[in-house]
C-alpha cells in the first residue's frame, strides 16, 4: 500500500478543523499512488481527498494551486485546492506538505473504448487551451535532460535486447532535442494515464494527480495520454481509439506541420520517460510495500513505437 506517511486520527483531526467542513468521519489510505500519500477523507459537509506530497521541493507547491485554480476557472473537472476559514490553501502535516481537495465522482477504467479516448482528447484539449496564452512557467525534473542522464546511467542494468532498444531511443532524443523543445507550449499534464481519469460510464468526470504537471511541449502530452489510452497488450497501438483520441483534440487544437512531423519521435520520448521511470521506481523500493507499475509495459510500447513512421495526419 502506498501510503508512506502514516497519519493518527487525533492528528488529522486537528489538522482538518480549520476548514470548517464538520466533524471527521471516516478516513483510508489510498493503495493507488506511487509517488505521494493521499487518503480519502469522509467529512459532515462532504467527501475529500488528502494528499501529503513525498517528491518535489516545497516551494512547487504554488505552481500546483494556481494552476489547479485557473482549470477549476475554466469549468474543467479537476481537485483544486480547498482553503482554510483563513484563505490558506498550502499546509503542513506530519512534515509535508498537505493540500485538501474535492473528491470527484467517477472511477477508474481499466478497459478503453473509442468514446472514453475521445472524452480524453477534449479534455487535454481543453487543458492546452487554457493555459496556451498565459502559461505558468515549470520546468519538469523528469524532462530530455533527465531522460539523457539518467537513460545513459540505467544502460549498463539492462540485458542486450534491452539496451539496443534504450540506447537508439537516447541517441533520437539527442538529435530531436532542439525541435521538440521549439514545439507549441503550454502547461501540461504530463501523466494522463487511466489511473488519472475518472469516468461515469463514458463520461469523464475528473483528471486528477498534476504533480507531474509542468510547461512543456502540448504534443508530449497527447503522446503520453494516447501511449496508455491506445495501447493493446501487446504495445500496438489501437487505431480507433487512437484516431478518436487524436480528432478529438485536434477539433479543439489543430497540430502545426512541425507536430506533425515529430509525432513518431514524441510517442517513443513518451515511452522512454516513463519506461526509465518506472525501472528505477523498480530497483529503488524493491521489497517494500509501495506500488510499482510493470516497466515491461513501456519497454514493449517502445519496441512497438520504433515502427511508427507516420507523421500526424491531424495538422493543419
Amino acid at each position: 500500500m502506498s501510503v508512506f506517511t502514516p497519519l493518527a486520527r487525533p492528528e488529522l483531526e486537528a489538522f482538518l478543523a480549520p476548514y470548517g467542513l464538520g466533524r471527521l468521519l471516516d478516513f483510508q489510505g489510498i493503495a493507488a499512488g506511487s509517488e505521494n500519500t493521499n487518503f480519502f477523507i469522509s467529512l459532515e459537509q462532504g467527501e475529500f481527498v488528502l494528499t501529503l506530497v513525498e517528491r518535489g521541493p516545497v516551494q512547487e507547491m504554488p505552481f500546483f494551486i494556481e494552476l489547479l485554480d485557473v482549470l477549476h476557472e475554466a469549468d474543467l473537472p479537476v481537485p483544486y485546492a480547498l482553503r482554510t476559514t483563513d484563505g490558506v490553501a498550502l499546509r503542513e502535516l506530519a512534515g509535508k506538505p498537505a493540500l485538501l481537495q474535492p473528491r470527484l465522482a467517477g472511477k477508474h477504467i481499466k478497459e478503453a473504448n473509442a468514446q472514453h479516448c475521445a472524452q480524453v482528447g477534449e479534455l487535454l484539449g481543453h487543458l492546452h487551451l487554457a493555459t496556451q496564452a498565459n502559461m505558468i512557467k515549470r520546468k519538469t525534473d523528469r524532462g530530455l535532460d533527465w531522460m539523457l542522464e539518467e537513460g545513459t546511467q540505467f544502460l549498463s542494468h539492462l540485458n542486450a535486447e534491452q539496451k539496443d532498444l534504450l540506447q537508439r531511443a537516447l541517441e533520437e532524443i539527442t538529435r530531436q532535442k532542439e525541435k521538440i523543445l521549439a514545439l507549441p507550449r503550454a502547461n501540461i499534464h504530463a501523466d494522463l494515464f487511466r489511473d488519472n481519469a475518472m469516468f461515469e460510464g463514458t463520461h469523464l468526470t475528473g483528471l486528477i494527480d498534476f504533480y507531474n504537471a509542468c510547461s512543456g511541449p502540448m504534443l508530449y502530452d497527447v503522446a503520453i495520454a494516447l501511449n496508455d489510452w491506445c495501447s493493446d497488450e501487446e504495445g500496438l497501438i489501437d487505431g480507433p481509439r487512437a484516431r478518436a483520441l487524436l480528432g478529438a483534440y485536434a477539433a479543439l487544437r489543430p497540430f502545426t506541420a512541425a507536430e506533425a512531423e515529430l509525432w513518431p519521435t514524441m510517442l517513443r520520448v513518451a515511452c522512454v520517460r516513463f519506461w526509465l521511470s518506472r525501472l528505477i521506481a523498480a530497483e529503488s523500493f524493491a521489497g517494500q510495500d509501495v506500488l510499482i507499475h510493470d516497466p515491461m509495459e513501456f519497454q514493449l510500447r517502445l519496441a512497438q513505437r520504433q515502427k511508427v513512421s507516420t507523421p500526424l495526419p491531424f495538422a493543419l
